[in-house]
């Protein structure tokens, strides 16, 4: 029998800071470009095509002689009966022993995680005086990948959020001060937020674009970019989902955070299939520019891209790095199994 750590959502949100998670993702990143982790083949099911599925990822990080898997169901009826759509749970063990180590809530986890990505991505990318942030999509997610950019980046000083009707846009940026502030302890005072009525307009005048929608086709067009824009594509991580205009990606420095899940579920999933990029396009991985592998942006006129599409060891090391405080804080729940 063995004693573990489980965590529900709240004492997730107790532990876990967006600065943390960020270090976290990206000593993950590097330990990826060294050869230190395994990713291991993602399941996914559908149990009703568009209304609810079933996705498991796992993987390897051999520098912390960590293994997992975490497992997320989507049912998007469970709106209607008051439960959430996204629900999860992630798994930790010992690669010494095999030994079960805890249990996570998955939902908060994934989203500080795949935010911290997205963050990262603009933060080695973009231009360095970067001040206006684009956010399509105003999902549950959304307000991740804004607490995690202002976190990593500090120039910002406007932040526009679109989303598919204009209402939810509006009613996502009227509480996103008071969230910030209570949830992830940012002081936004010196921040503009608008709601976003006309998206070409406010493509044209970003600085950096993160997407985090479900769209099977491109919402931004090529001829709204302007020369300097980063994107960050985080919505595309199935077969078939597509954010960009794939002629975007034929002028633009492409970086991806793992290059065979990218290509399967990516952003560049259909690009790639359509024959518009071919893999050459590819410069390299996050971690290979994090650690000065390989070249990233040299002057502000380029147009950068990072491609993700989320890792189990993502997941697996932020979930360690909460239950390893809660174990000194004692926090949560310990069950035998």
């Amino acid at each position: 029998m063995f004693k573990i750590q489980i965590l529900c959502k709240e004492d997730v949100q107790k532990i876990l800071s967006m600065h943390q998670v960020i270090e976290v993702v990206e000593s993950v990143y590097k330990a990826k470009s060294e050869g230190l982790t395994d990713v291991w083949p993602t399941v996914f099911y559908e149990f009703a095509p568009g209304r609810a599925d079933l996705d498991i990822k796992s993987g390897y990080l051999k520098n912390k002689q960590l293994f997992g898997h975490k497992t997320v169901t989507w049912f998007g009826d469970n709106t209607e009966k008051g439960i959430p759509t996204l629900i999860g749970m992630i798994a930790v063990f010992d690669a010494q022993t095999g030994a079960p180590l805890g249990m996570t809530d998955a939902a908060y986890i994934t989203g500080m995680r795949t935010r911290a990505a997205g963050a990262l991505g603009a933060k080695y990318l973009a231009r360095k005086d970067a001040e206006n942030l684009l956010i399509v999509g105003a999902g549950n997610q959304s307000i991740f990948q804004i607490a995690a950019t202002l976190t990593a980046i500090s120039t910002i000083k406007k932040v526009r959020v679109a989303a598919q009707q204009a209402g939810n846009a509006k009613s996502f940026v009227a509480g996103i001060h008071d969230q910030l502030q209570q949830q992830f302890a940012i002081n936004t005072e010196h921040i503009l937020f608008e709601a976003v009525d006309n998206l070409e307009a406010s493509v044209r005048d970003s600085h950096i674009i993160i997407t985090v929608t479900p769209s099977r086709k491109p919402v931004i067009k090529k001829e709204w970019v302007q020369k300097g824009t980063h994107f960050s594509c985080i919505g595309a991580d199935m077969e078939g989902k597509q954010e960009i205009d794939a002629e975007i990606l034929t002028s633009s420095l492409l970086f991806v955070d793992d290059t065979k899940h990218c290509q399967e579920v990516g952003e560049i999933e259909i690009p790639l299939k359509q024959g518009i990029i071919h893999e050459t396009h590819i410069i390299g991985e996050l971690g290979d520019l994090i650690l000065g592998k390989v070249n990233g942006r040299i002057n502000n006129e380029q147009i950068t891209i990072f491609d993700a599409t989320g890792m189990a060891l993502l997941d697996i090391a932020t979930a360690n790095a909460a239950l390893k405080q809660a174990e000194q804080y004692e926090i949560g729940t310990k069950s035998m199994i």
